[in-house]
């Protein structure tokens, strides 16, 4: 996936790098403008007519302006955006840069728009939204919670493709007991148990609505009030855990993440658990995100227990695990920044 961030021309240009953690100032635009539907893309054009045509029935009820910000495809995604959604604001970035680019690119061509910036709607390409499904989400934001915080970042209950499996897509914060766990029991038994997993695999947790550290970028609307306080994503991340990482930040600053069972989308990804260059990628940035938030004591017991989940994967014939461990045993792999 995707792209980078310069500025002129909000419609053409790229948008320039903000760098990880870089302070933004207030984004422009009222509170009653347009919600902006920000949607980053590489090579997307497969999936990008279905995601389109969705877009009406999911916007149902909201004023809205679909920002895309494509990152050098090759496969006449930006011609197929500009043919089929012709009112969109494309922004080419000039090369594969990182999703997080792709998205900071996204909202600095919304808030430049005429009447700015009201509230933003992160969708993957291949993401098919519900009827009605985006009112539902930018509704529930700025609620009050326990604790003095607001809903800052709501997502939908997803689906995988049929429309009739559920994701579990919400999230706890990583620990060493978790990643133990997960090496020992497996991701969804261990998810049963909050202190011995990060995923969130109790069914009632998805029948209502439910505040979790952070849960999968496929679909999440952000508040004005969190994008402001949050600043650019961090686009150190080239890909996977840029969505946790903003989360997390988002909860530093008193903005929780909660999902919303009333509005559903169907999510088509995958490619993560398949492809052994993908999986080492999110298995590297989840350490090097962990690393980011603890010392360095806890940061190689966390490394030590990932390890051990993909050694022990890679022993039952993974690929993608024995690439991951293989990466995760060279402590250069996770100073290096993963790229494309």
């Amino acid at each position: 996936m995707p792209s980078r961030k310069s500025a002129p021309d909000p419609a053409r240009g790229a948008v320039p790098h903000a760098g990880p953690g870089a302070p933004a100032g207030p984004l422009a635009g009222r509170p009653d403008g347009p919600v902006a539907v920000l949607v980053v893309t590489w090579n997307s054009a497969a999936v990008l007519p279905e995601f389109l045509a969705s877009l009406p029935g999911g916007m149902a009820g909201l004023d809205w302006h679909l920002v895309v910000a494509d990152n050098a495809s090759s496969d006449g995604t930006e011609e197929l955006v500009r043919s089929l959604a012709p009112e969109a604001t494309v922004v080419q970035t000039g090369r594969n840069a990182g999703y997080a680019a792709g998205v900071n690119a996204a909202l600095a061509a919304a808030s430049a728009r005429e009447g700015g910036l009201r509230t933003a709607l992160v969708c993957n390409p291949d993401v098919r939204m519900g009827p009605g499904c985006a009112k539902v989400l930018v509704d529930a934001l700025d609620a009050p919670l326990p604790g003095g915080t607001r809903v800052g970042i709501s997502v939908p209950l997803l689906y995988e493709e049929g429309g009739r499996t559920p994701v579990h897509s919400l999230r706890r914060e990583s620990r060493v007991t978790r990643a133990l766990g997960e090496a020992v029991l497996g991701n969804r038994r261990a998810g049963r148990f909050p202190r011995w997993s990060e995923l969130v695999t109790d069914p009632a947790a998805y029948g209502r609505a439910t505040v979790a550290d952070w849960a999968t970028g496929a679909l999440m609307a952000l508040s004005r009030g969190c994008l402001d306080a949050c600043g650019p994503w961090d686009e150190s991340f080239f890909l996977y855990s840029e969505e946790t990482e903003y989360c997390l930040r988002a909860r530093d600053r008193g903005f929780a993440t909660r999902l919303e069972p009333a509005a559903s989308a169907t999510h088509l990804g995958g490619d993560s658990q398949v492809s052994p260059r993908l999986w080492t990628l999110l298995t590297l940035n989840r350490v090097r995100l962990y690393g980011r938030r603890h010392g360095p004591v806890a940061t190689g017991a966390f490394r030590m227990a990932v390890l051990l989940r993909e050694t022990s994967r890679a022993a039952l014939g993974r690929p993608a695990s024995r690439a991951a461990a293989r990466a995760l045993a060279s402590p250069s792999a996770l100073r290096a920044v993963p790229g494309p």
